[in-house]
């Protein structure tokens, strides 16, 4: 795994008072600074980092930093740079008539949505946000996503060095540890500010990933928002006008944000379950073994694949396998509903109906960002049962009416299941025909029925008592 010749210049044994980690220290310095037989381009490579002057020298740059800092952990700051610094780079202001235009789109949007739904409207304005605006508000949703991810390797790197290194080495790597997690976490911080950067140029809504990232947090409201810049994408090539585009979408937007802020509880229970999936997640620690040990300088291809293709993530666990149903679920029912209120309130349109598709197909092929996520994190974000969640709540909207369909937001318990989605049937029975409740003393007065029943004396067939 390592090169005795290319690090002896680096190493001074007669040095008695060079540390072993400053030891470390000065050897990944030579590497930054191109004195060694890998060439610092081809770790960005490596990492899945476009191959750009400007983003390598960036990274080097980065990772210099890192072994001199003292801090012990990940520079997310360096996330939100690297996003917003990609973001910038092919970003437009929006003109005073298309803001104009798209706050009355969001006012009519939003009488529309009361039409469709008993769910109360927001208490907080609608934004317009440019790309680096969506990044800084979202970031700290992303961050908690992925920290779980970047501290399983960081640990499994750190780990595979330890028991890799020659005897003679073991002194320098266990004394580096802070620095391998350091330069570690800075590569997966330019990682993770790679994807949303690229992320920031597809959404063209706070809720359009599905989850929610705006608003909310230290107690704020649920927040709704449009990206202007990304709205002339989305209508490319479908030949219908700006307006109602913009229209549905401003309507499809409210609708999630006002089933957030209705259902205080959904948000915590969403990311709960991305959170339980992303802690089980653990890297495969033979295959970096391999990597590792065959890794030739000249040809970083397959570590780059292994990065890229999410090769380092082992299957996943039992656990892992339940929170990933649980939270399939929830995305399912939360986008099916998003999708029939939409078709509701936006029935005046004409093209409500191709635009709603053009939604469909989109969610479904995902974008190049919303892959490098998933290999990133080792987790999808769309709902693989949209269609059939979607024709649930329909059903129920046809058959019990839009304020009790919407009564089951209320409360986690009245929340539709996965065996509902399979069989709506059963959840429309329960509405349209509830068991009586039963209150405390009802309960206690049929237990005490029960006792007295049990305790009474047994009569055999002579009637005698036994």
């Amino acid at each position: 795994m390592f090169d005795h010749a290319a690090t002896s210049v680096v190493f001074m044994p007669d040095d008695s008072a060079n540390e072993p980690e400053d030891e470390f220290r000065d050897m990944l310095r030579e590497f930054l600074s191109g004195n060694s037989e890998i060439d610092p381009s081809r770790l960005a490579s490596a990492a899945g980092l476009p191959d750009d002057p400007e983003m390598i020298k960036q990274l080097i740059s980065q990772l210099q930093g890192a072994l001199n800092s003292s801090e012990d952990g990940i520079n997310w700051g360096l996330a939100e740079e690297q996003a917003k610094t990609l973001a910038a780079s092919d970003s437009k202001a929006t003109t005073p008539e298309e803001s104009e235009a798209l706050e009355q789109e969001f006012t009519v949007a939003d009488l529309w949505l009361s039409e469709a739904t008993v769910i109360s409207e927001l208490t907080v304005t609608p934004r317009l946000l440019s790309r680096t605006e969506w990044i800084k508000a979202t970031m700290p949703v992303w961050i908690q996503l992925a920290e779980p991810v970047a501290t399983s390797i960081a640990d499994s790197l750190t780990r595979v060095l330890r028991e890799q290194a020659p005897e003679e080495m073991a002194d320098m790597i266990e004394g580096a540890s802070k620095i391998m997690r350091n330069v570690g976490g800075t590569l997966f911080a330019m990682q993770l500010g790679q994807v949303v950067g690229q992320l920031a140029s597809e959404v063209v809504s706070g809720g359009d990933i599905g989850i929610p990232l705006l608003g909310t947090v230290g107690g704020a409201e649920q927040q709704a928002a449009i990206l202007p810049q990304n709205l002339s994408a989305f209508g490319e090539g479908l030949d219908i006008d700006d307006g109602q585009i913009q229209l549905y979408l401003a309507v499809r937007e409210l609708a999630h944000a006002r089933l957030f802020r209705h259902a205080k509880w959904l948000r915590l229970q969403l990311m709960t379950s991305i959170t339980e999936f992303a802690q089980g997640i653990r890297i495969d620690t033979g295959r970096l073994e391999e990597l590792t040990s065959d890794f030739d300088p000249s040809n970083p291809e397959e570590l780059r694949q292994a990065m890229v293709s999410g090769a380092l993530i082992p299957p996943k666990s039992p656990a892992q396998l339940a929170a990933l149903a649980r939270l399939e679920t929830t995305l399912a029912l939360i986008e099916g509903w998003v999708d029939v209120v939409t078709a509701q309130a936006t029935k005046r349109l004409p093209k409500a109906t191709a635009i709603a598709e053009t939604v469909r197909r989109r969610r479904a092929a995902g974008g190049p960002a919303e892959s490098a996520f998933s290999t990133l994190v080792g987790l999808e974000l769309r709902p693989r049962r949209l269609r059939e969640a979607a024709a649930l709540w329909q059903r129920l909207t046809d058959e019990v009416g839009t304020e009790k369909r919407d009564e089951l937001w209320s409360h986690p318990d009245l929340v539709p299941s996965s065996e509902d989605i399979d069989d709506p049937s059963a959840i429309v029975a329960r509405i349209v025909d509830p068991a009586p409740e039963r209150d405390g003393i009802d309960q206690a007065i049929e237990d005490l029925l029960n006792d007295d029943r049990d305790d009474r004396p047994h009569e055999d067939e002579s009637g005698k008592a036994e």
